[in-house]
């Protein structure tokens, strides 16, 4: 982990561009906004868009072959234990997996196989269930996967995390006790999408970049929600002439919900050591004598630059992630995903869970709070379905409001982020995931209550 910082400061001519121009391609490709069909995306997300579109008569098959083909491989391997796969480091961490996740992968194929033939119980094919994972969520997650995997090299390798991580821990470690590279995971979920910043954060646990509490901190709390699906919450409940005062809102709680809930167990609870086991050194982060923030920052960046690999390295890299994230968290996503929508649609569970809540909806003045009670835990199986309950069921514009902001600010949500922090590296599991949902609930509450009350 780290670099020499002994090396010579002098860098020629390639190693300053080798840093130059991948890095500026790495930000216009996930962190520059434009405008696209009237929405504001990022580059990646366009060609995720264009490539679902080349292949959206084939995607739903191409998922049914990846299910299938993962869980047969990986039952195959854990029959037979071919020595090819266990001396391989990826292709061992890829199929030699416990048997929970044998079985997770068995069951997400079996959704899939079910859900595209349309056969077997309704409850878990339906447009509502694993309809909706497999036709609405799984192709797009596809194509984010192919291309965030594949270019994600041109952030991580070249020299641009270790600038923006050295500028930015002055207010990162103060303020979220995070380091500085992890307020890139934010803008590329922010300006693009969650998935995005799941999976920046889950490879640099991987590469030893973040500490166990620093990643699941980052996975669960900057992995924020897109501003475009913030613009599609708030046009659901029709209120989308009021979406600066909505995310304005969104912006505030998520801040607030950033400071308080990784304070609190279980997040507080997590390990600060690395993935390798060694735990993180207070002075990691200090900027040495004779260097201040960007100078330091420059020499660091510039070391990564000229110790990167070729074309082809950052080629296979960029092939593995698209592999890893494809056939690894594909299955588990459709499979977790559905269960969690099945609980949902089938059972009062969700509409249970709510019920305390109505003594605090009540408390902060807010009208129908029996009704919007329903809506506020059904949010940890999928994130639209508040918007969805509040659209149809309640009247008053402030509680659809408040409604749509609560959606957006809890961020767990099985039916995808839930289900990628889970087939992830990142050290959280399902548990831990619903008592972390229900902390920013608690949280950011009262916050998104008080701001609508001024804006209605």
């Amino acid at each position: 982990m780290g670099l020499n910082v002994t090396e010579p400061r002098n860098h020629n001519i390639k190693t300053i561009l080798t840093f130059i121009i991948p890095s500026l391609i790495g930000v216009l490709l996930f962190m520059t906004p434009v405008s696209f069909n009237d929405a504001i995306t990022i580059p990646v997300a366009i060609l995720a868009k264009g490539l679902q579109h080349l292949l959206n008569d084939y995607l739903t098959t191409i998922i049914l072959v990846v299910a299938l083909f993962m869980a047969s491989a990986t039952l195959l391997v854990k029959i037979f234990r071919p020595k090819a796969v266990r001396t391989h480091h990826f292709l061992n961490a890829l199929f030699n997996i416990s048997p929970f996740w044998l079985l997770v992968r068995v069951t997400g194929a079996t959704f899939v196989t079910l859900t595209y033939l349309g056969i077997g119980p309704e409850a878990i094919r339906s447009a509502d269930t694993g309809g909706l994972v497999m036709n609405d969520l799984l192709p797009v997650l596809f194509c984010v996967f192919f291309f965030a995997g594949l270019l994600l090299p041109l952030l991580l390798n070249f020299g641009l995390l270790e600038l923006f991580g050295t500028l930015l821990t002055t207010v990162m470690r103060p303020v979220f006790n995070l380091p500085g590279r992890s307020a890139i995971d934010c803008m590329a979920s922010w300006l693009g999408d969650g998935s995005v910043g799941i999976l920046l954060t889950s490879k640099q646990y991987e590469d030893n970049f973040y500490t166990q509490r620093e990643a699941a901190i980052i996975g669960t709390t900057f992995s924020a929600v897109s501003i475009t699906f913030s613009l599609v919450v708030i046009t659901q409940v029709g209120l989308e002439a009021k979406f600066i005062p909505f995310y304005l809102t969104v912006c505030l709680a998520g801040v607030v919900a950033a400071i308080v809930v990784p304070r609190l167990p279980p997040l507080c609870w997590k390990k600060d050591n690395y993935l390798n086991g060694t735990p993180r050194k207070k002075d990691d982060e200090a900027v040495p004598e004779g260097h201040h923030a960007l100078s330091w920052g420059i020499h660091l960046a510039l070391n990564k630059a000229a110790h990167t690999g070729g074309v082809s390295k950052i080629l296979e890299e960029g092939s593995k992630n698209v592999i890893d994230m494809i056939f690894g968290i594909i299955p588990v996503v459709m499979a977790i995903g559905t269960i969690a929508l099945m609980i949902a649609e089938y059972t009062p569970v969700f509409d249970y869970l709510g019920m305390p809540f109505i003594p605090l909806l009540e408390l902060l003045h807010i009208p129908e709070a029996a009704e919007a009670s329903k809506t506020i835990v059904v949010g940890f199986a999928d994130m639209f379905i508040p918007s969805i309950l509040a659209s149809n069921g309640i009247h008053a514009e402030i509680t659809r409001f408040i409604i749509a902001a609560l959606s957006v600010t809890q961020l767990i949500y099985m039916s995808e982020v839930g289900a990628l922090l889970i087939g992830s590296k990142i050290p959280v599991n399902a548990w831990e995931l619903f008592v972390i949902f229900l902390l920013r609930t608690l949280v950011t509450l009262p916050v998104i209550a008080g701001m609508s009350h001024l804006f209605f």
